[in-house]
């Protein structure tokens, strides 16, 4: 549906809905300016926050243009449970905060700061902004805290509270919140930053109404929410009516035995509306990779928004779209099972799920899995001359490689997809900051998964520890196991997690763990994977290939066993290269003729050549689906056989 019909049934002529409607959304953008501007943390800074207006009922009306979409699609929940919370008492002048993940949000970090906006003593919009805060309080420095076994043990949840009172601070209840939160200070500020970013949107958005009148604004209101619900209802109604059905996986439940935790994905397309059903995921599980309902919900509107880019976000999308989040599952835990890792666990898993949906409805836009978002905190005691006893929070996150598409390889090196707006850190700004220095930052060679069109490749980042105490490292991904997979014939990329050298020894430290110290002169290293691969590796053009590993995005050795490529290093200094077509022909004949029986092959005895070096980490992934505890090197027998199952299903059943 064009954008000119969708305003044939609007209360407003068209241009002046179209003018309040982009006002709106700048409205929004003022307030993402105001918050970059002013806040304290390092993390918002880098765009790790969102904004929104919502109407006098809570809904969004508009966002921002680089809003977080784990954010957005909460917002409106967040404000209608805190409407309702402070109904009778809700005055000109309040300002509240709330990051109850039970309410709607998403999780602790995520604090939102809300300010009713009144017009002739009338409640007319709610501005509010969301920030992720680098640190809410807890045991860990960030707190994430994978040991947690209920909120209590992860950080402040804060229930919607007034810290401003009719135009006054209630500094008490303000020293309360921080007092209980590393780096005080710059949680003040960053609170002090939000709210002034909803004072200034308060004072455009009453601008617009001393000029268009208050009807036409709260007219443009609801009309901003039918115009995206009219294009997105003929956008459907274009798609044949079906169900699709697919899952994705956590790599595990630490109280159980080793085996994915499914969450399973059932997307019905009836008329002009969307359903997705997730009751056939499994039940919540032992550590903080749980998600919300709101954080679930925040996932399907996500994914689905991916295949529709040029439709507005607000309120209006959520009548065409909806889920069943049946409560007690991973994807809807109940207080106060711990949620803090959601995003790098529940959450990205709905959204790439619904990318493989997608991708057979509107296969001109199919992806493959992204990398798995992560972080990697590290938090003590500053000893370096000039900032000698200070407290520092170090919180870093990576860019990865995004899924090969229908025609078009992956992004390398892109935000994760929970967050396309996320900013990669400056190493500069981290180092001055804390006593951390960037060792290296890389794209990492053969981490994109092989395909037709190859994922996107992922990036190596390696620090080390300077002058510091009492200094603890924690990390929250996932994907060592339930690695990042290809589609339509494509293969994964590699597995995710982190390394700890110390005194010359190097430990892997796995995807997920807490309050592991560090002393000066420690170095970590991780990679992140690159996304998996779109369409049969055989089939792709072997002149791709050698630009690939010229471009040092595949290796010679890679490009034989993965693409059945053979490439000549005739001067590598001069990035000659040449393709063997003989050799070529027969090494894709071989794979050909054996690749499907190497899926079939006792894992144990595919485990045990792996030990004594005869086949790498890329060999087990890719051509015989066999997953270990890679720290141990103890083959994981029932991962492996969902691994195997999965690749059966989007890789060698395509091979055919």
């Amino acid at each position: 549906m064009s954008q000119s019909n969708a305003h044939t049934d609007i209360d407003l002529d068209p241009v002046t809905f179209e003018v309040l409607r982009s006002s709106f959304t700048n409205l929004v953008d003022r307030m993402a300016e105001q918050i970059q501007r002013t806040c304290y943390s390092f993390v918002i800074y880098n765009r790790d926050f969102s904004n929104c207006l919502n109407d006098a009922e809570g809904n969004t009306v508009m966002q921002g243009s680089q809003d977080i979409a784990v954010h957005v699609g909460t917002l409106h929940y967040t404000c209608k449970e805190t409407l309702e919370y402070f109904e009778g008492d809700i005055n000109p002048g309040d300002v509240y905060i709330v990051n109850d993940p039970y309410l709607g949000a998403t999780h602790i970090n995520d604090v939102r700061i809300m300010r009713p906006v009144f017009y002739d003593d009338e409640l007319i919009a709610v501005t509010q902004s969301n920030g992720h805060w680098a640190d809410v309080g807890g045991p860990s420095p960030g707190s994430f805290n994978i040991e947690a076994s209920s909120y209590f043990a992860e950080g402040l949840r804060i229930p919607p509270l007034k810290i401003w009172d009719r135009g006054e601070f209630q500094e008490d209840v303000a020293n309360l919140l921080v007092s209980n939160m590393r780096l005080s200070e710059d949680r003040l500020g960053d609170m002090r930053a939000q709210t002034e970013a909803t004072r200034i949107a308060e004072e455009r958005l009453l601008e617009l109404v001393d000029k268009y009148g208050i009807d036409t604004v709260k007219t443009a209101f609801g009309e901003s929410k039918n115009y995206v619900e009219r294009i997105m209802r003929e956008r459907i109604r274009e798609l044949p009516n079906g169900t699709w059905r697919t899952q994705d996986y956590i790599d595990g439940d630490p109280t159980e035995e080793e085996g994915f935790v499914t969450i399973d994905v059932e997307m019905t397309i009836d008329d002009d509306e969307v359903h997705y059903d997730l009751s056939g995921s499994d039940e919540y599980i032992g550590n903080f990779l749980n998600s919300t309902y709101g954080t679930s919900f925040s996932a399907v509107i996500a994914g689905t928004k991916m295949f529709f880019p040029d439709v507005p976000l607000n309120s209006g999308m959520y009548r065409v779209v909806d889920a069943t989040l049946p409560e007690g599952t991973v994807v809807n835990a109940p207080e106060p099972v711990p949620v803090t890792g959601s995003v790098a666990g529940a959450y990205e898993k709905v959204m790439n799920a619904i990318f493989e949906m997608w991708s057979e409805v509107l296969p001109e836009r199919a992806m493959a899995c992204a990398f798995n978002l992560e972080y990697l905190l590290s938090g003590g005691t500053d000893r370096r001359p000039d900032r000698d006893g200070e407290e520092f929070m170090w919180y870093d996150w990576m860019a990865g490689g995004w899924g090969g598409r229908d025609g078009m390889d992956g992004a390398n090196a892109t935000a994760p997809v929970f967050g396309a707006g996320l900013a990669v850190q400056s190493l500069e700004g981290q180092e001055r900051d804390t006593p951390l220095l960037t060792s290296e930052h890389t794209i990492v060679t053969d981490s994109a998964g092989p395909g037709e069109f190859r994922g996107g490749c992922g990036v190596r980042k390696g620090g080390r520890l300077l002058e510091s105490e009492n200094s603890v490292i924690s990390y929250c991904s996932d994907r060592s196991r339930s690695i990042t997979w290809g589609l339509n014939g494509g293969l994964p990329g590699i597995p995710h997690g982190v390394s700890l050298t110390r005194d010359g020894e190097t430990e892997d430290m796995g995807t997920v763990f807490s309050n592991r110290p560090i002393a000066e002169g420690d170095a970590f290293v991780r990679p992140s994977s690159g996304g998996g691969g779109f369409g049969d590796p055989l089939e792709r053009d072997p002149e791709a290939v050698r630009e690939d590993v010229i471009d040092d995005y595949v290796s010679i050795e890679r490009a034989e066993t993965d693409y059945g490529v053979v490439i000549d290093a005739v001067d590598p200094d001069l990035c000659e290269y040449e393709i063997d077509r003989e050799a070529t022909e027969r090494a894709r004949e071989h794979i050909r003729e054996n690749r499907e029986s190497w899926l079939e092959e006792d894992p144990e005895s595919v485990a045990e050549r792996y030990r004594e070096g005869e086949l790498d980490q890329h060999d087990l992934v890719r051509q015989y689906g066999v997953i270990l505890e890679w720290e141990t090197e103890e083959l994981l027998e029932r991962t492996t056989e969902q691994f195997r199952e999965m690749l059966g299903r989007r890789a060698a059943a395509e091979w055919q």
